[in-house]
């Protein structure tokens, strides 16, 4: 399949051509999916994301600077709708020692980990998910959801934690 040249595709979209945007879209809504799914936890609210984050990139084209990739750009913007659809994120101040690591046993499976994290309460996994997965720093994790970096931190910690226990649990691991 050959790849198509973007600048055209976003001309095109800048020009409302439904081919072009049919075409982004094609390009990268596999990936998009992957990442609003991971942020809402469920199938409803990940497509309700996907649809909405579209439609916000075509409406939006024209803001597009090239200072990153346009998969870049279309993720930030996946990222922010689909924390969105968390109806009340619920965040606590945790005492922990955050300097204590916590660790997950190598023989853990992707499909494992993948069901235990959607296990985790909208909070926990939405910070997890951002940190963990999608790579950002607890300081623009704080900017997204509007909170503190401290509680950012404690709860990506709680969240290890969780995971670690639900682990243990459902699949029997004993060391992590």
């Amino acid at each position: 399949m050959e790849v198509p040249n973007l600048q055209i595709l976003i001309d095109g979209c800048l020009k409302d051509d439904r081919d072009s945007q049919k075409q982004i879209y094609d390009l990268y809504k596999d990936a998009m999916y992957s990442v609003c799914f991971r942020i809402c936890g469920n199938y409803d609210d990940a497509k309700d994301a996907l649809q909405e984050g579209f439609i916000e990139v075509f409406r939006c084209i024209d803001a597009f600077r090239a200072e990153s990739s346009l998969g870049a750009w279309i993720k930030t913007i996946m990222v922010r709708r689909a924390i969105r659809k968390l109806k009340k994120l619920r965040f606590e101040e945790i005492s922990i020692n955050l300097q204590e690591p916590v660790e997950f046993d190598s023989e853990i499976s992707g499909d494992e980990l993948h069901k235990a994290i959607l296990m985790l309460d909208e909070g926990y996994r939405s910070v997890f998910v951002l940190y963990e997965v999608e790579g950002y720093s607890h300081r623009e994790i704080s900017i997204m959801l509007k909170i503190s970096e401290g509680t950012s931190k404690s709860q990506l910690h709680y969240a290890k934690k969780k995971l670690q226990s639900i682990l243990q649990k459902i699949y029997g691991y004993e060391r992590y």
